[in-house]
């Protein structure tokens, strides 16, 4: 009886009504939020810019594997001291954990990757520091990676290009870590008293012992756009000197200005101003 007086159902009355549509199911690594402008852009637009926000022109970050690939010539860059690993030598809590990760994390031995590649056809020696290993910190072996590199350089005549990354001495290596400034700055000089051309290129960001030592000792220095470069950290310089320091300290465009940087070079362009250099340097020798 319940339904006796039910009308029935008209298949056409249902015709033309909202019907709910399933959203799409978006990969979460489709898009990414660039921190600079804030826009979301798809990853692919991303990668295929070199790592830069078609918008903005924000340089992300990149391993040091992608950037051997962007500046040597293809299948011309050979590896030195490939498997040198770093030794537990002081007895810091989770250390040797730490650089597993770190080893995991980036599919490298360690913060630093050197060797000999061309460039336009020039030969060169070049190294390469790593961001995603502990943020590129300088331990034994990486002073020691880069200090075998300017030997060899030095002996083979050829010019270095280094692209340095890097949060500074690691602290879990205590003086040895420190002791690398030194050694890395005597193979600079070393280097140069031969008459060899030496350019770095600062990216985001190099601080503290690196800063300090080789990065800042090319005879042309170079840098990305909006990196960060410098020694002590902004809110320690203030309340060491206790005075607000002016907007955009410490980033590539403010150096510029005060003469430590020679010229900033967005990443499309960098293979192309280090050949010039490059050639212009063997012309003065010849």
């Amino acid at each position: 009886m319940k339904f006796l007086f039910k009308k029935p159902a008209n298949k056409l009355e249902s015709y033309g009504k909202h019907t709910k549509v399933a959203s799409p199911d978006v990969p979460d690594d489709m898009c990414i939020v660039c921190p600079s402008c804030q826009k979301q852009i798809f990853t692919s637009d991303v990668n295929d810019n070199l790592n830069v926000c078609t918008n903005c022109g924000h340089h992300f970050r990149i391993n040091a594997r992608q950037r051997l690939n962007i500046i040597c010539d293809e299948g011309t860059f050979v590896e030195m001291d490939a498997e040198m690993v770093t030794e537990k030598n002081l007895d810091f809590p989770n250390y040797k954990k730490k650089l597993n990760q770190a080893q995991l994390e980036s599919a490298e031995h360690e913060a630093v990757i050197c060797g000999v590649a061309k460039i336009h056809g020039q030969d060169t020696a070049i190294f390469v520091m790593d961001p995603y290993f502990m943020m590129g910190t300088m331990g034994s072996v990486v002073g020691e990676k880069i200090t075998r590199l300017f030997e060899t350089a030095t002996e083979q005549g050829l010019s270095v290009i280094g692209f340095t990354v890097s949060g500074g001495a690691r602290m879990q290596e205590g003086i040895l870590s420190l002791m690398q400034m030194a050694k890395t700055s005597a193979a600079v000089k070393k280097h140069s008293d031969a008459g060899l051309l030496y350019i770095t290129v600062l990216t985001d960001p190099t601080t503290g012992g690196v800063t300090a030592s080789f990065a800042m000792e090319g005879d042309i220095i170079l840098s990305e756009p909006k990196a960060l470069i410098g020694f002590a950290g902004p809110r320690v310089i203030e309340q060491t000197i206790r005075q607000k320091l002016p907007n955009g300290f410490q980033r590539a465009e403010f150096l510029l200005d005060k003469g430590f940087v020679d010229l900033i070079v967005n990443r499309k362009d960098q293979k192309e101003i280090l050949g010039k250099l490059l050639s212009l340097h063997r012309k003065e020798n010849a």
